[in-house]
Order: C-alpha cells, then sequence, then structure tokens
C-alpha cells in the first residue's frame, strides 16, 4: 500500500507540477498536447480486456495526439525519480492482462486521433499509425488495389499489437507471420527516445520490438508490405477422422509453396479440432455450412474426435473457370473423407473479415463479452500425435468450451533475429483452444475449471519432453520467462536494459516488474523503494 501511494503521489506530482488538481485531463508544461484522464469511467475501461480473467485499474488513461505526445510522456517517467510505468492498450484484446498497469498509465492507442493511412502504389507499401486496427488498413489498401499480405483471423486488432507478438493466420505458411512482412517502424523506446528503425536502420531495436512483447518500446507507426488485393475467394472445408492423414494433407499443403506449380493454388491453410459432435463444426470462428453437409457428417462424429481442414484459395472474377480447375485437382490428392467436402466463394472483404461477423452475432446475444481463458502453443511437427492422443483425444474428452484451431506453419518463413520465439523443428503446429465462459454458466466455477484444464496440457507437455511454446505467452515467474525465450533471453534481456532499463514499458506481461540482473543463467532480484 505505501508503495502504491508514494506512485500515487508521484503522478499527483506530474499532474500539479502545470498547476492543476488530480482530476484534470490536460498537460501542458511538458508540451503534452493529449489528455491525462482519471475519469471513472477510463479507468474501469482501461482495466479490462478480452479475456476478461482480471481486473487491474491504472492511474490514469492517456489520449495522445502523436507520437511526440508518446515520447513526451515516457521521457517524463524515465526521468522522474519516483518513476511510473505505462502500457500501450489498442483494441484491447489480450487475455491476461498484458496491456493492465496498477501502478501507472495505460495510453489508449485506438481511441486516439490517428494519423493518415498512406499508401505508395509503386513500392507496394503503406505507413499506419501503430492503434490504427487492420480492419481499417484494409479499407485504406483497398482503395489502391493493394492489401497487407499477412494477416491475423481477427481483423479488429491494433498493428502494434500483434506486431508485438507475431500475428499469425492460416497465410503465414507462405508469407510468414504479420512480423516478417514489416518494411519500417517509428518506436518510442522506454527512455521516451522516438526512433525510426528498419534492416538498416537502427536494427537492433527493429529487431527487438518485432515479437518484444512491448518491452522494448511502442510502436507508433508501422511500414507494412503491400501486394496486389484479389476480388474474391474460394472457400473449401473438408473432414478427417484420421489425425495422421489430418495432418500429413496439411504438411502436404504448407509443402507446396516455392516447390511446384501447384504452389500458387493456395493462400490459407488452417485447421481445428472437433471434440465434442457436429454441432462445433459450426463455431463462433468459422461458420460456415449446410444442413446436408452437416448431415452426412452425424454417422462419422460417433467415432469420436474430427478434424475440420479449411482451404482458400484467391482470385479475381476474370479467372474462376481456371480457379475451379486448380481446386479440383489439389483435392484429389488429400485423404479426407468422402461427401464432406463444403465450399464458398465470398468476397475478399467478407472473408478476411469472417470473425466480426459472427462476433457481432454473439454480441447480439450476450456471449461475446465474457471471459477468455485461452492457451495458445506453438508445438513441433515431431511431436503432434502424441499431443494429439495426449490432449485431443485425452485431456480434453468430450469437453470443449470453444473452437480449437491447429494449423503448421514453416520456420524458414520467421526471422530468428526478431523476439519471437518458436519450436526447433522446421514446420510447427498452432495450436489454439479458444474457450469462453457462457452467461449460462457459473462463471468463476466454469473458469477455474478450464485453467485447471489448461494447467493440465502444459503440464502433460513438461511432463512428456514436448519442447512447445506458448504464443500470446503468460508465465507467473522470471525463471519461466528464461525458459520461455530459451537461447534467445540473453538478448531479450541486453535489449531490455539498452531500450528500457528502468522498466517502465508493459509491466502487464509480468518479465520485468522487479528490477532484476542477468548474470550466467541466475537471476539476481533487487527490491529496492523504487520497484515498480
Amino acid at each position: 500500500m505505501a508503495l502504491k501511494f508514494s506512485l500515487t503521489l508521484a503522478l499527483y506530482g506530474l499532474i500539479t507540477t502545470v498547476g492543476l488538481m488530480l482530476d484534470t485531463t490536460d498537460i501542458f508544461s511538458f508540451g503534452i498536447k493529449g489528455k491525462l484522464s482519471v475519469d471513472p469511467n477510463d479507468l474501469s475501461s482501461a482495466s479490462y480486456d478480452f479475456g476478461g480473467q482480471s481486473r487491474v485499474e491504472p492511474m490514469a488513461v492517456f489520449y495522445p495526439v502523436s507520437d511526440e505526445d508518446i515520447a513526451k510522456l515516457l521521457k517524463v517517467a524515465y526521468e522522474s525519480t519516483q518513476g511510473f510505468t505505462v502500457s500501450a492498450r489498442g483494441h484491447g484484446h489480450s487475455v491476461n492482462g498484458q496491456a493492465q498497469t496498477s501502478n501507472g498509465i495505460v495510453i489508449q492507442m485506438s481511441e486516439s486521433i490517428s494519423k493518415a493511412c498512406r499508401v505508395n502504389e509503386k513500392l507496394k507499401y503503406v505507413d499506419v499509425w501503430g492503434g490504427e486496427l487492420w480492419i481499417d488498413v484494409l479499407k485504406c489498401t483497398l482503395r489502391h488495389g493493394l492489401a497487407p499480405k499477412s494477416w491475423t483471423d481477427y481483423l479488429y486488432l491494433s498493428v502494434g499489437g500483434t506486431l508485438s507478438n507475431a500475428g499469425i493466420s492460416g497465410q503465414a505458411f507462405h508469407h510468414g507471420p504479420q512480423i516478417s512482412n514489416v518494411y519500417e517502424l517509428d518506436v518510442v523506446t522506454g527512455k521516451g527516445e522516438l526512433k525510426t528503425c528498419s534492416e538498416e536502420r537502427n536494427s537492433e531495436l527493429f529487431h527487438a520490438v518485432l515479437g518484444g512483447l512491448g518491452q522494448f518500446g511502442i510502436i507508433t507507426r508501422a511500414r507494412i508490405a503491400l501486394q496486389p488485393s484479389p476480388q474474391m475467394v474460394r472457400w473449401i472445408r473438408v473432414v478427417y477422422s484420421n489425425f495422421t492423414a489430418f495432418t500429413q494433407d496439411q504438411e502436404y499443403l504448407i509443402s507446396l509453396h516455392g516447390q511446384s506449380p501447384d504452389a500458387k493454388q493456395l493462400d490459407y491453410v488452417e485447421g481445428s479440432v472437433i471434440v465434442n459432435g457436429v454441432g462445433s463444426l459450426n463455431n463462433w470462428r468459422s461458420s460456415f455450412s449446410s444442413p446436408s453437409n452437416i448431415s452426412s457428417l452425424v454417422g462419422v462424429a460417433k467415432t469420436g474426435v474430427l478434424y475440420s481442414l479449411e482451404i482458400a484459395k484467391n482470385y479475381q472474377q476474370t479467372n474462376a473457370n481456371s480457379t475451379d480447375q486448380e481446386i479440383n485437382a489439389l483435392l484429389k490428392r488429400l485423404n479426407y473423407i468422402p461427401a464432406t467436402t463444403f465450399t464458398t466463394d465470398l468476397s475478399y472483404v467478407d472473408f478476411l473479415d469472417r470473425v466480426h461477423k459472427a462476433e457481432l452475432k454473439l454480441q447480439s446475444q450476450g456471449l461475446w463479452d465474457v471471459p477468455h481463458p485461452w492457451l495458445n502453443l506453438f508445438v513441433p511437427k515431431s511431436r503432434i500425435e502424441e499431443f494429439d492422443k495426449g490432449v485431443f483425444s485425452g485431456i480434453l474428452g468430450s469437453n470443449s468450451k470453444g473452437p480449437i484451431l491447429i494449423y503448421p506453419m514453416n520456420k524458414n518463413k520467421w526471422d530468428k533475429r526478431t523476439s519471437a520465439v518458436t519450436p526447433e523443428d522446421e514446420v510447427f503446429y498452432l495450436v489454439a483452444l479458444l474457450s469462453s465462459v457462457l452467461d449460462n454458466e457459473d462463471f468463476s466455477q466454469t473458469l477455474e475449471y478450464l485453467r485447471e484444464q489448461n494447467s493440465q496440457i502444459l503440464k502433460f507437455c513438461n511432463d512428456n519432453g514436448i519442447k512447445m511454446k506458448q504464443y500470446l505467452p503468460h508465465y507467473a515467474t522470471q525463471k519461466e520467462w528464461i525458459d520461455h525465450f530459451g537461447e534467445k533471453w540473453s538478448t531479450f534481456y541486453r535489449r531490455k536494459m539498452e531500450f528500457d532499463p528502468k522498466h517502465i514499458l508493459a509491466p502487464g506481461q509480468g518479465i520485468f516488474h522487479p528490477n532484476f540482473s542477468y548474470n550466467g543463467g541466475n537471476i539476481l532480484i533487487h527490491y529496492t523503494k523504487s520497484t515498480y
């Protein structure tokens, strides 16, 4: 309590330095033009995230109008004797309080006045504000007949938020994650320095920030690679009852890229697991099917766990016939259950924005703003069958509380110089357990059950030596974080000391809350009165 009280005084001092009261929204003496709010509604809004598992109220919420605003605020935090932490919040879609802070300021990036989206048609890139949502980036670039190459399944996420993790979807096998499709960044470091960085300029900061969990700087501008945008998408789903056949077909499909003429046939490869019946085939993440398609699956559903493969091909309306031929030839090579094929055509925008349409439906039913104890893992290809037996057919049984995604990616599409970590295998799988606690359930009991289920899955991997990596990681101790980063830890720590030595940024990640030093594999923790 004494520590928080001293930080409260520090913030109070920050505001009263300019001769204002604590309930003011403007700071003038530092040349900051944005608004600092202590309005209870703003504080409450910044205290929640999509995960709905924790509530941490900040001391203030900041609404910047420029990157210079953010730089000046970070400069104040860095030079302050008492100090305070700063968390950048985009759309608030984290699931474990990663964008929260109890002893500092939350910067609302996606609710600020964003800069104009600037497209360079000749060089095929777009410059966007770090708090811009990907759906708005898409709308901007489509006016020029262009679109980013790599996506996430959900477009209502901020550019800075996904680039601070990796940004993955069914295009990652081909184009790599979103962090592999960035040319340049503007970043405000934990020292309050506004720097432009790229492969050639301030490259250490550039690679640190990409996948860096917000630990090294706040992304205020990103230059994103573009390609010509298609008009339509052919979206196909087939179903498997045999896991080996399912994964072999997925691995075959992602291996085609760059190795044969078939490489150009697919633009998207994803999969999912159905552990509790046919009804799960139409989930909020991928809801397309027909009554005849579902009826054909009633018999095979009784055999146990099913696996759904989704593939997509982008095309222009003028070459629809050739798309038919390519897809039909490709499907003949796959070993799915006959009569389970379902195909639909839709616009490129509708395909990319498919999850948001489901979100609106769930919101109308009160089923979206509920706790989401998600667990996302990167599992090495060499252990994926063991994972299937132990988790999908074991721990989960027939009790799934949401979609389960599973699809492979090629490691050679990931830049090892970034902060993102992946398993050692050259091919690894995303396994995403996207559970929800529905409003007709006992929230606390169900949430605890799902958390325990996640713990069992992590323990299963640990006990069996499955060297997976968490995506959107969440750990309770520094030792777990060191294990997570593995051989990258020393670089990660060195970069932290260079770009945010006072541990101001992103405290909600739980990596550098106390001041600690790294020394030959040992953690030296130094608690002082200024620890925050």
